[in-house]
């Protein structure tokens, strides 16, 4: 497969409803959000996408739990299957909701139940299908709409003469509901600066890419393509109401049962690219979520393929593999969106901290600089300590108490990287 194909597979991969809606929800805490997600694709993001895919391809396209096992030991890798199983049908669950509300309000003679049973129909071709005969010959397409919405918001921003907030405004958090920038909102926005998820898919392409030189435009690349993605609508949904206190103002004048991003899009769309226009925007969206949705179930496919040790060519036994996986989708469904979602973000973050790790493992062990891994693996492990203490779907604690737990987890699996090291010596 060319690597170009690769590339826009693998950007739609990654691209789910994280860069679009997340980044939405995220510039709800001021302008702050810009500079996470700066420097959050950069030097966290983009490497953690970059090293995890390479790594795979010098394993034979091994899947993440394998790569997590054989650097951290059998213990993390038997969790990190169970970990990563459970992601990703979470993954599958909600890039199913989200799809079909946003075409059923473009398709009003058809139901969101239907477009629920067609896009789980299309999850099970996708899913079963090897993957040159339908990803790879609908993903390009899929890949020019996202980029077509994003290019278009993007312009509209200069015709529109937006007013975007200015990080010199203070980068204070502004959320209406009281919530600290660390670390709620490092969770908020998840897949347009860190995801766990990622690390997931690039086995996938690793498995499809031929030469390593093609790694960096395509893990690499792909993550940074998506961060862009994510500052342009955190840029459009703060300057198109007027600014971050204008987009909150719309956001609660919402029903409590609507999906606030998906409203927030549908409206920027339609508004600033016309009816035509909006309509291809909304297609991106919906294309983005749709495919993440998909390679997820596939990737849990594969990694449950790999631990029960099922051939996967045969098509029965691929069945034997994807019938449970679709079933346990379905089951999720029929839990409330947002709940689904927030438990989602937090385990695509927590997932990130354990392929960090493991990748600080390998660049120690192959004597190369791990700072570059160790320094994100300590943040994203007190970003997702500190969350699941405080947060209101976690412990529900004060601040101060996620905070001192954070530290002291850090403490903890720093003083173990050190042991690791000295048994190196």
């Amino acid at each position: 497969m060319p690597w170009w194909k690769i590339f826009l597979i693998q950007f739609l991969n990654i691209a789910g409803l994280g860069p679009i809606f997340g980044a939405i929800m995220g510039i709800m805490f001021g302008p702050s959000a810009f500079l996470w997600i700066v420097f959050g694709s950069i030097f966290g993001g983009a490497v953690h996408d970059y090293l995890s895919g390479m790594l795979s391809m010098r394993r034979n396209g091994a899947s993440l739990p394998e790569l997590v096992g054989e650097q951290l030991g059998m213990g993390v890798k038997q969790f990190m299957r169970v970990f990563s199983l459970l992601l990703m049908v979470l993954v599958g669950a909600v890039f199913v909701s989200g799809p079909a509300g946003l075409l059923a309000g473009m398709v009003k003679s058809i139901s969101v139940t239907w477009w629920i049973v067609i896009i789980f129909g299309y999850y099970m071709l996708a899913t079963l299908l090897p993957i040159d005969k339908l990803i790879g010959k609908i993903y390009p397409l899929f890949g020019f709409a996202l980029l077509f919405m994003a290019v278009g918001i993007l312009v509209s921003l200069f015709i529109n003469n937006a007013p975007i907030p200015e990080i010199t405004s203070g980068l204070a958090s502004q959320h209406p509901q009281g919530y600290s920038i660390f670390p709620m909102m490092f969770v908020s926005i998840a897949c347009g600066a860190v995801s766990g998820f990622h690390a997931t898919q690039s086995p996938m392409m690793a498995r499809c890419m031929t030469n390593e030189k093609y790694g960096r435009p395509c893990f690499y690349g792909a993550m940074i393509a998506e961060g862009i993605v994510a500052l342009i609508w955190a840029a459009a949904a703060s300057s198109f109401f007027g600014s971050v206190g204008g987009l909150q103002e719309y956001v609660a004048s919402l029903p409590a049962t609507a999906n606030k991003a998906a409203e927030v899009v549908n409206l920027i769309s339609n508004t600033w690219l016309g009816k035509f226009g909006g309509i291809l925007a909304v297609l991106g969206v919906v294309a983005a979520p749709i495919t993440s949705g998909d390679t997820a179930l596939r990737s849990a496919r594969l990694i449950a393929a790999d631990f029960l040790h099922i051939d996967q060519k045969p098509i029965l036994k691929r069945l034997m593999v994807a019938v449970p996986l679709f079933v346990g989708t379905f089951i999720l469904l029929q839990i409330n969106f947002d709940v689904i979602w927030r438990y989602f973000a937090w385990s695509n973050q927590t997932l990130s901290v354990f392929t960090f790790w493991a990748l600080t493992v390998y660049l120690y062990k192959e004597k190369r600089c791990y700072w570059i891994t160790l320094i994100p693996a300590l943040f994203m492990t007190a970003v997702c300590s500190a969350y699941i203490m405080v947060a209101p779907e976690g412990f529900g604690l004060p601040l101060y108490i996620g905070y001192i737990v954070a530290a002291v987890v850090c403490i903890v699996f720093t003083l173990l990287f050190i042991r690791f090291t000295k048994n190196k010596l």
